[in-house]
């Protein structure tokens, strides 16, 4: 499972902004860069980590890229956090078996 890969891109605070904004709609290198106040070589390199993720994806437009988010690129590092979960509960369920008494309104 490549969701390690996710979770680490999504750890940089600029990173993640840069992906936030990606996800309302698609934008330039230059409008990123301007955004997260960073030059457009260090906003390249945030985007090729997060396209390395699977979080990011390109088009090209004349001269320019348009970035976008990837909305499949979150499903691995979703199925990770629902396994935590599902352990959380059947942990829960473990220490408590029997279920509570409903209240009789």
């Amino acid at each position: 499972m490549a969701y390690h890969e996710a979770l680490a891109a999504l750890a940089d605070p600029t990173r993640r902004g840069i992906y936030e904004r990606l996800r309302r709609r698609s934008h330039t290198v230059g409008e990123l860069a301007r955004f997260a106040h960073i030059s457009q070589p260090a906003a390249s390199q945030h985007l090729r980590v997060l396209r390395h993720a699977k979080l990011v994806a390109d088009r090209r437009e004349g001269a320019r890229r348009h970035y976008h988010a990837r909305h499949d690129g979150l499903a691995e590092l979703r199925q990770y956090i629902e396994s935590l979960w599902d352990d959380v509960l059947a942990a829960y369920a473990a220490a408590d078996p029997t279920p509570p008494a409903r209240s009789s309104r």
